[in-house]
């Protein structure tokens, strides 16, 4: 189980001293889980020296800032993360729409960061990393890889990217200014749907014996960092929601599978509070709902498989949104001509237009999904859901150009931005909709099998041992025992940051 990133043995104790000793040499100090998780927790002395930081440098504090409770100058702390509360205005359902911003996270402006942590420190804390002599290698269709090459370099490390060819143009500028050598940047072919490319160029690259491949789709690390950090930081938007509306219900947590790390959220807040979980996936690919296959743009959320780490047994609800969709509103979010009619015909004010500009597209498919589910399910005023926006719009503006020329003919005036409202947004009905039954999950875990299985090599007790509720609920005793780690590393290199 250690190639599922399980271990809370030490493997290779050469190779752990190694690492002790590179990072005392280069001041490295790592956050417990804890600590990412409840950011109050973190020593004084460091909280004082991150005032000094540059959030987008590659400095070894920036490790303490990656959680969800960064301020929106992504400098200082904040007691509530940063989230938008969504108008019925904009959103033509009466159920308030909570959407917790990524944006704020350090150096990739994406959450994604929190999961590269999570799967490279254990491998560090159990000497399976050497980050004197190993590559880490980061699959991914974006954000994830961009968070692995930032953690990679501020733990003075080689990070490799492997994401398809497709990506946004920001994407491939920010690689470029991170990585050590371009040939770090590996281009698949394709575009996001197109995962089992990645998997392809990583069983390439995993011939080589200095390589490490931190698949973000199967690492257990991904899944438990989210399932703690992310689900306590969105308890903690709703607890605050509720000091707004007395009587508030949390309904629904909604979110693209992509990797299902973040999804991983819905598993603490489910137990919580009772709140379904709402899986998201393009509707041009939709693999969760009809088994089907596809192209789509709507970036951060790569399908055509089941990721390894989807509770999908604990999923509530499938839901399908077109990148016509999330095309188009990223338009409207962004554009002179769409605030404009968002502020004159909408009603809405300055601030809430300005807010649009933190949801990238990942995000935009994820509130249209809890529409569609607000509306599924007759929710009223006082039934909140909450979802993330993976990233904000900065990392989209090529795409935009694309898609103005593609969808609106190089125009996009007062009449266009009131089509697109009517299209997407007052006129979203209930369709590629899935509330799912007990065959339901069951049909979903097994299409899981044609990949990992019997493509990726994962044997048949690991896969399914997932079936148990038990096998869920016991990954999080690896936390703890990880945090106890993590101090014990620390004492050993000696570094105070």
């Amino acid at each position: 189980m250690t190639t599922l990133g399980l271990s809370t043995e030490i493997v290779d104790a050469e190779v752990r001293k190694r690492a002790v000793a590179r990072f005392r040499e280069a001041g490295i100090v790592l956050p417990t889980f804890a600590q990412l998780s409840d950011p109050a927790a973190i020593p004084g002395e460091i909280q004082s020296a991150l005032a000094e930081i540059d959030p987008d440098a590659p400095h070894p504090l920036n490790l303490f800032r990656v959680h969800w409770y960064n301020a929106a100058d992504r400098h200082g702390r904040v007691e509530v993360p940063g989230y938008v509360w969504l108008p019925p205005e904009l959103t033509t359902v009466r159920a308030p729409i909570l959407v917790a911003l990524g944006q704020r996270f350090p150096m990739i402006e994406a959450h994604k960061v929190l999961a590269a942590y999570a799967c490279l420190a254990p491998r560090i804390l159990t000497g399976q990393f050497d980050p004197s002599s190993h590559r880490a290698v980061w699959p991914s269709t974006g954000n994830y890889c961009r968070g692995g090459v930032a953690i990679s370099r501020i733990m003075q490390c080689r990070g490799v990217a492997v994401l398809p060819e497709g990506m946004s143009a920001e994407r491939f500028r920010w690689l470029e200014r991170w990585v050590a050598d371009p040939a770090d940047i590996i281009k698949t072919p394709g575009s996001e749907s197109n995962v089992k490319e990645i998997y392809d160029e990583c069983a390439r690259l995993d011939a080589e014996p200095d390589t490490i491949i931190f698949n973000q789709f199967r690492e257990f690390g991904n899944h438990l960092g989210h399932w703690l950090c992310t689900g306590r930081a969105l308890e903690h938007v709703y607890e605050h929601a509720r000091t707004k509306r007395a009587g508030l219900r949390l309904r629904a947590f909604v979110s693209a599978t992509g990797s299902a790390g973040t999804i991983a959220a819905g598993d603490h807040l489910k137990e919580a509070f009772g709140a379904s979980i709402v899986a998201v996936e393009a509707q041009q690919c939709p693999t969760l709902l009809y088994n089907g296959f596809g192209e789509h743009n709507i970036q951060g959320i790569g399908d055509k498989h089941v990721p390894f780490i989807h509770n999908v047994h604990n999923t509530d609800f499938v839901v399908g949104i077109s990148d016509r969709s999330t095309d188009s509103l990223d338009l409207l979010f962004n554009h002179p001509e769409g605030h404009g009619y968002l502020r004159d015909r909408r009603g809405l004010s300055e601030a809430q237009v300005r807010a649009l500009s933190g949801f990238g597209f990942s995000g935009i498919a994820n509130v249209l999904a809890a529409i569609k589910l607000a509306r599924y399910l007759d929710l009223g005023p006082d039934d909140a859901i909450v979802t993330v926006a993976t990233d904000g719009s900065a990392m989209y503006g090529s795409e935009r150009d694309k898609a103005l020329g593609r969808r609106f003919d190089g125009r996009f005036d007062r009449i266009a931005a009131a089509e697109t409202f009517g299209e997407h947004l007052a006129g979203m009905g209930t369709d590629h909709l899935l509330e799912t039954t007990h065959v339901d999950r069951t049909r979903m875990f097994n299409l899981g099998y044609f990949t990992w299985v019997e493509q990726q090599g994962v044997s048949l007790p690991e896969f399914s041992a997932r079936r148990d509720p038990g096998f869920w609920a016991g990954l999080r005793e690896l936390l703890p025992q990880w945090d106890e780690m993590i101090v014990a590393f620390n004492r050993e290199t000696g570094a105070k940051g």
